[in-house]
């Protein structure tokens, strides 16, 4: 049966309209004696991480844990917590070609959403990144209560956005919040860059 048209656009922060540079971290790791990838291992047990996407802790309380655990590795409490905060502050750069393509969809007069496993944090980083206002909804899992690939997640992101999930198209570089999307009924591109454009579009027909 031929699926129906899309009529919204749902996309991943990270990965897709944004991109964090992995040598910021590692520079920084290296300043502070830790070993490569030690920064974002430690912040991603799933104890630590998951209760912050789902709106259970703040963002600063997930990063002050993340300091504790850290704080042997990297010479002492304070100089952990200065190595999160450096790691934190980097915002990393929004892909201009796909935030062009974002604006090509909305002025076609489709609505797009962000959709997003975030903490409180999240509007903030939109605003520093110069990302607020440049979509219709913003869903973020700690707000929602739910994070991705969690079909109630998908159902709350398709309500925002006022389509149904079968009129809704998502892109997002996990294959997990891609297969999730999938089985919440959504169409779904597991992104690997901007050359999947041409089938978004057509997708879209934008």
């Amino acid at each position: 049966m031929r699926r129906q048209r899309a009529r919204a656009l749902l996309v991943d922060l990270d990965g897709v309209l944004r991109h964090i540079p992995v040598n910021k971290a590692q520079e920084i790791e290296r300043r502070y004696g830790m070993e490569p990838g030690r920064l974002r291992q430690t912040a991603s047990v799933w104890g630590r991480m998951q209760p912050a996407l789902v709106g259970e802790v703040s963002h600063a309380q997930w990063m002050s844990v993340v300091a504790d655990e850290l704080a042997f590795a990297a010479g002492g409490p304070e100089r952990a917590r200065a190595a999160v905060a450096e790691w934190q502050a980097e915002r990393g750069t929004v892909d201009q070609t796909v935030l062009s393509f974002v604006r090509d969809v909305r002025a076609a007069g489709l609505p797009v959403g962000i959709a997003t496993n975030g903490t409180d944090a999240l509007g903030a980083e939109l605003d520093a990144l110069g990302l607020t206002g440049e979509v219709d909804v913003v869903v973020n899992s700690s707000e929602v209560g739910a994070h991705k690939p969690a079909k109630e997640f998908f159902l709350a992101a398709c309500q925002a956005i006022g389509v149904p999930p079968p009129a809704v198209f998502f892109i997002d570089a996990d294959d997990r919040a891609v297969r999730g999307a999938r089985a919440a009924g959504l169409s779904a591109l597991r992104w690997s860059g901007p050359d999947d454009l041409r089938y978004v579009r057509a997708a879209l027909e934008v």
